[in-house]
């Protein structure tokens, strides 16, 4: 459940800061997509997993500016740019593939780093959560520091005021464009970080859309915890949880008689429901996708 939470976990909280913010990222897909894939070729042609993990970071962190250099600077509609970037991520990683690999078989990457955290990954069946990848431990850690900054903190005072009315922002000394630039970077570096785990850590190769609309369920997650980092470490968790269930279901051999696609559906029909349960009770931040035009 941990394991299957941690890419959602890493997207959602970044884009619990981006839509605080007033932007809309509906890249985030492809910005995981695109990291997995330079993640994967970094690692596998250096054999190093932080050289890996570095590259799907940065590569998150490019992204993130040039998404804030068309939506902030040029105020280019942010749903089309999105949506285009991750229909063109399907694209590059596609060919960018066979091109390096050819069709042969991809390189095999470096031994995954498990810590175990001794006594307590002993303790039977709860001791899982104790012997688990450090991108596992360093994503939950991550909740409470952007819990404390987004509502303990005048940086995240001012990201949520861009998102209730960046006028007021910007009347108070807030340089509205400054401030969303640095967001979207923190926005695709966590959305690289996820993509990086999902090539490194969770499958350790790289396939053809690897990522399979995981960055549009970070996004669905960030709308139902209401833009809260603690609701979405929650709602990650039931993703993940699904995400479980519908392999152990699938590895165990039950429900034979249902198709295999039915019951991968799990993760998603979780979603879209748990969505659709709280979708009155969602208060979207009223600047949200709405480009800032300073008046003169």
């Amino acid at each position: 459940m941990l394991r299957s939470a941690t890419p959602i976990l890493l997207t959602a909280l970044g884009e619990t800061y981006g839509e605080s913010a007033g932007v809309l990222n509906l890249g985030a897909e492809g910005v995981m997509l695109i990291a997995a894939f330079t993640a994967f070729v970094a690692g596998a042609s250096t054999n190093s997993l932080v050289v890996g993990v570095l590259a799907g970071v940065g590569t998150g962190m490019a992204l993130g500016v040039a998404i804030a250099f068309l939506v902030v600077t040029l105020r280019s509609d942010q749903i089309v740019i999105g949506v285009g970037l991750d229909i063109a991520a399907l694209g590059l990683t596609s060919l960018g593939l066979r091109v390096i690999y050819g069709t042969g078989q991809l390189p095999m990457l470096p031994a995954r780093e498990i810590i175990d955290v001794a006594p307590l990954s002993s303790i039977p069946i709860v001791g899982a959560l104790f012997n688990q990848p450090a991108m596992v431990y360093l994503a939950i850690l991550l909740v409470p520091v952007f819990y404390y900054v987004l509502y303990r903190t005048q940086f995240g005072l001012k990201l949520r005021t861009l998102g209730e009315n960046p006028m007021v922002a910007d009347t108070a000394g807030v340089n509205v464009f400054f401030m969303r630039y640095i967001v979207l970077l923190i926005v695709g570096a966590m959305a690289g970080l996820a993509g990086t785990y999902l090539s490194l850590y969770q499958v350790s190769f790289f396939r053809d859309n690897m990522t399979q609309g995981r960055g549009f369920i970070a996004i669905a997650v960030t709308m139902f915890a209401h833009w809260n980092p603690v609701n979405v470490f929650l709602a990650s968790l039931l993703y993940g949880g699904a995400e479980s269930l519908a392999g152990g279901v699938q590895a165990l051999g039950f429900l034979r008689t249902i198709p295999t696609e039915v019951v991968l559906m799990l993760p998603y029909i979780f979603t879209i429901v748990g969505l659709v349960a709280l979708a009155r009770r969602a208060r979207l931040p009223p600047a949200l996708a709405k480009p800032y035009r300073r008046e003169l």
